[in-house]
């Protein structure tokens, strides 16, 4: 016997010897898959798991002078460490070392916690064997997942799988998965499709989202434009600013097409040019958004209003208009300033994390 199994030893049998006046003699012999018998007291098994109890109560009910239970399957250490755990459980010690061993044996503990229902254990070995999860070992522990109804290690093996497939793929796990278990190789192959699918729908409306802040942001201009003026074009009764403003890129571009949408022979004609097109959608867009009355002093403000009151605007466009608004307030929100009594709490809050 080792060392540390029989510092192991020693630690478990201070659990019953220590204080021989309050602590009862052992009425039960947990039996492992070697063989070997470890004395424990009924009423804390009964305590700490249902399914331990009622094995008890069918032994004693059976008339049975010598209790005896059976855990196969798992080391003996590992059973070890479970028992002290359903011991530490009653009076709250947790140590450095109980650390060290769920880590030593948490696939184990996670096996038995769930079949013997000691809930708090279950989850503590979840939590362990999740951080400690690697491309090597991850079919293995997916698979316990499964058999344990563990949902958040099952999804963490799932996620552990679609980052890193190739190295997945060479481990021995993959290899005994494919050969005499299709069914979780098939689950597996789902959850890679389901998650590129959901990949490309996020590319997808992120870039959806980006658009309507441009667009947010080329009204923003377009007012700025018309009101105040921006190096190049402005209002006819005042005089441009010589330095850009903050988001001269948009304006630039917005500057140009007024010029020519200004210039331009055929911003009047069914099939004008592609420039002047954009220009009046632009424009209408401006009018949806826009919630001054008599004072814009943006081209065609007005008009556009008038029309919307006069006829029926499609479904489509009012969806554009909805998206663009929203993209607006988020902008709105992601620039505003926050206050510095909350940036001191958020800092206080994450230090005590």
């Amino acid at each position: 016997m080792t060392a540390s199994v029989t510092h192991r030893n020693g630690l478990f049998r201070r659990w019953h010897e220590a204080g021989n006046e309050c602590v009862p003699p052992t009425d039960v012999q947990i039996v492992t898959s070697d063989g070997k018998s470890i004395p424990a007291h009924s009423s804390v098994l009964a305590s700490a798991s249902p399914v331990l109890e009622r094995m008890l109560d069918r032994s004693r009910k059976g008339g049975n002078s010598e209790r005896i239970i059976h855990v196969l399957g798992v080391p003996h250490d590992a059973v070890l460490v479970f028992l002290q755990f359903l011991y530490s459980s009653r009076t709250g010690m947790w140590s450095r070392e109980a650390e060290e061993e769920m880590e030593r044996h948490g696939i184990a503990l996670l096996a038995l916690s769930h079949a013997y229902r000691v809930r708090w254990l279950k989850r503590r070995s979840e939590a362990c064997v999740a951080a400690w999860l690697s491309a090597v070992k991850v079919m293995d522990v997916l698979k316990l997942a499964r058999l344990c109804d563990a949902p958040r290690l099952y999804q963490r093996c799932m996620r552990l799988v679609a980052k890193d497939l190739e190295a997945v793929q060479q481990s021995e796990g993959w290899r005994f998965v494919q050969k005499h278990d299709p069914g979780l190789e098939m689950e597996v192959l789902q959850f890679l499709q389901e998650t590129s699918q959901r990949e490309k729908r996020w590319r997808r409306e992120r870039g959806d989202q980006d658009k309507y802040r441009q667009l947010s942001e080329a009204m923003d201009c377009l007012k700025h434009i018309c009101t105040e003026g921006c190096t190049d074009v402005g209002p006819h009764n005042s005089r441009p600013p010589a330095y850009p403003c903050t988001s001269f890129s948009t304006c630039e571009g917005l500057q140009l097409l007024i010029r020519h949408f200004a210039a331009c022979g055929r911003k009047l004609s069914p099939k004008g040019c592609t420039h002047c097109k954009r220009m009046w959608q632009l424009l209408r867009l401006h009018s949806s958004l826009c919630d001054q009355l008599d004072s814009c002093r943006v081209p065609l403000c007005e008009q556009f209003k008038k029309k919307v009151q006069e006829e029926k605007v499609d479904r489509t466009w009012r969806l554009l208009v909805k998206k663009v608004a929203t993209a607006r307030v988020m902008s709105s929100l992601a620039n505003r300033k926050v206050p510095e009594i909350v940036q001191k709490s958020r800092m206080r809050y994450r230090g005590t994390r």
